[in-house]
């Protein structure tokens, strides 16, 4: 007798074992299901995205250029002389200096081109001269990204040839 309980019992053990095993199986499967899966849920998609040869740079604003002059303005304000003195200062001759450095030099940072020991009225004819020369397209004043550092360089003018011009 105790050996036949023992033969009906493994039975049923293992039929409770196989239904637990069974709803843990269907229980992954719902989980599983739930997942996004590629071409049931969403598709792929391949996207050509063309790359320009001309490297844009981002439009340089007035407040760009006013930071820039006021930071360099707070520098020269600290550099004040106490000597009194009559300065004659043309904007023409501040232009024609300016020109000359971007002569020799392709980009020029915007606050080296501007002495702040020389005095707050020297840096702002200077200053007038440059936004004089961008307003003549003579020179082009740009900035890679916000609060990037603005570089000066000289615009690109066209050459005439001396052959063009006797003809």
């Amino acid at each position: 007798p105790a050996e036949l309980a023992d033969e009906l019992e493994d039975p049923r053990a293992e039929l409770v074992r196989r239904l637990l095993e069974y709803e843990q199986i269907k229980l992954a499967a719902l989980e599983l299901d739930r997942i996004p899966q590629a071409e049931r849920d969403f598709a792929w998609l391949a996207v050509l995205v063309e790359q320009s040869a001309e490297k844009r740079l981002p439009e340089l604003t007035v407040v760009d250029i006013r930071q820039a002059w006021l930071a360099i303005l707070a520098r020269a304000k600290n550099n004040r002389r106490h000597e009194i003195q009559q300065d004659e200062l043309s904007v023409r001759e501040q232009m024609s200096a300016i020109l000359r450095v971007l002569a020799f030099k392709p980009f020029v940072p915007f606050d080296e081109l501007f002495d702040p020991t020389l005095g707050v009225r020297h840096v702002v004819v200077n200053f007038i001269a440059m936004l004089e020369l961008a307003k003549e397209g003579l020179v082009l004043i740009s900035q890679d990204e916000a609060y990037a550092p603005i570089y000066v360089r000289q615009a690109m003018v066209p050459r005439r040839d001396s052959a063009a011009g006797e003809a």
